[in-house]
């Protein structure tokens, strides 16, 4: 296999419709295009997880409970992850798992059983892309309409949908089958 063996997601406004704090699986709603994304990696083989700030947990907005409540909801729609590492802390606590810091990316590829130059995380923010490259991961953004022009320009490698940040993913390790009639 090509240069990644694993594809680490940020989950809120990159794999679901952004529902700020959300602790309620009945309003889970895939992004676009993410169930049929994610089965294209799944199938080439890669190992997929999430990375996901939580800090209405540390705000006292919602429970841990509620977040892995959510989070099942999201498998059920979506389909097995292989590991979740979720930050539940403020931005003004200094962890060092909350993005953009490379906490998480780095326990994600621990808990996987790779190392993070061999995954690719993909996200909304520019803190998705920071905390990859301080992991030394490769960074995906895909825009929405909370990302600021500056992180559109500082990322490494924008694609409009999850769709194309999977198309890029598989011809980075020449697996890339390009869907259509033909």
């Amino acid at each position: 296999m090509g240069r990644f063996d694993a594809v680490l997601f940020d989950r809120d406004g990159t794999l679901l419709v952004d529902v700020p704090h959300n602790g309620d699986p009945a309003s889970v709603r895939p992004m676009p295009g993410a169930g049929s994304a994610l089965a294209r990696l799944r199938a080439a083989g890669l190992r997929l997880g999430v990375v996901s700030n939580q800090a209405g947990v540390a705000a006292g907005l919602l429970t841990r409970g509620q977040v892995d409540a959510v989070n099942a909801r999201v498998e059920a729609l979506l389909g097995p992850f292989a590991t979740w590492q979720l930050c539940p802390h403020g931005e003004g606590d200094g962890c060092p798992c909350r993005k953009p810091r490379p906490g998480l990316v780095l326990a994600a590829a621990a808990a996987l059983g790779t190392v993070p130059g061999r995954c690719v995380v993909v996200g909304d923010i520019g803190a998705d892309v920071e905390a990859a490259r301080a992991a030394g991961a490769a960074g995906v953004l895909v825009p929405t309409p909370v990302t600021r022009r500056e992180e559109i320009e500082a990322a490494p490698v924008v694609t409009a949908d999850l769709a194309s940040a999977a198309d890029w993913i598989l011809a980075s390790i020449g697996r890339f089958d390009p869907p259509g009639p033909w």
